[in-house]
């Protein structure tokens, strides 16, 4: 009973590895049932070799086609690309979004045209945070405006062409990243603004990607004071099963970003911060870079689930 509690908790987590062949660690945690693998640019040669890395990935399960594993990327365009040689990557949304809605669906056939030969699953894309804070360290052009509603006009002709071309989209960063003049890979953002505020300029965009139909939707390291004073929105239970599922209707996948960034890292021990961010409400971990934290992750939520804190339901 205990090996099939961890099997089915380590679905849970979605690790990254380090050069371009799996390694002994990655061969240890797809044994114990990950299922999911992020990609960076360390793991990236050409075309050809990002095609072999994934083909070698996927390999690793026992069934690779009754029980495949899921390879994502971040491959938004601009600074923010791990695949370049052979590639096409699109520019910084920040110059799509000056386009208009036609250069977005054309960006978002593209990427599906660029990933979906070489095995991608699953692109970390687009960006749905509305660019409002010049200060931000983060995500500036990394958005596709300052105004909300032609940040849901361009990301939701991303995320229907990439889609429709056989690659998922994920709207990132929930409930929105944008104001923040802090960077949650460093630290921990706090954002003041009311209800109000959040429902004419951050959360339009998430809003129009769920009509779309996207697939995924990410999480951002950043406390909303208005939903739950003091705590990130990756581990609130009132942001995720709160807000997003029942006050927005989502019933799609919910994706953390990476529990190793130092928003969540310094704030909580990495098992603790897994538990925290499935109760939550969220789907899918990232835990993206080293083996260890990956296993505490892994051992704390079966722990968890034994215990009686986690449902085996959930």
């Amino acid at each position: 009973m205990s090996n099939s509690i961890e099997a089915r908790v380590a679905r849970l987590v979605c690790v990254g590895f380090p050069g371009r062949e799996p390694d002994a660690d990655l061969v240890s945690l797809i044994r114990r049932g990950v299922r999911s693998v992020i990609l960076f640019a360390r793991n990236a040669g050409d075309r050809r070799e990002v095609a072999k890395t994934i083909d070698l990935v996927k390999r690793l399960s026992p069934d690779p086609v009754g029980d495949p594993i899921l390879v994502c990327v971040d491959q938004e365009g601009g600074d923010t690309v791990r695949f370049t040689d052979g590639f096409d990557p699109p520019l910084p949304m920040r110059s799509i979004g000056l386009e208009g809605v036609g250069a977005a669906a054309e960006v978002g056939r593209r990427l599906a045209e660029d990933l979906r030969p070489v095995g991608i699953d699953l692109d970390l894309a687009p960006v749905m945070d509305v660019d409002s804070n010049p200060a931000n360290p983060v995500i500036g052009p990394r958005a596709f405006a300052g105004d909300p509603a032609i940040v849901a006009a361009c990301g939701v002709a991303l995320i229907g062409s990439m889609q429709a071309g056989g690659v998922a989209a994920c709207a990132k960063h929930f409930p929105g990243h944008g104001d923040t003049d802090l960077d949650s890979h460093h630290d921990l953002p706090v954002l003041r603004h009311d209800l109000d505020r959040l429902e004419s300029i951050e959360l339009p965009p998430f809003a129009a990607a769920i009509r779309a139909g996207v697939a995924a939707i990410m999480t951002t390291h950043v406390v909303f004071e208005a939903i739950d004073p003091g705590v990130p929105a990756t581990m609130s239970p009132a942001a995720i099963d709160g807000l997003l599922r029942e006050t927005m209707g989502y019933r799609g996948v919910v994706i953390s970003d990476d529990l190793e960034m130092a928003a969540i890292a310094d704030l909580v021990e990495t098992g603790e911060a897994a538990v925290r961010t499935v109760e939550a409400g969220v789907d899918l971990l990232l835990c993206c870079h080293l083996a260890d934290r990956q296993h505490r992750a892994i051992d704390a939520l079966a722990d968890a689930v034994r215990g009686g804190r986690i449902g085996e339901r959930r």
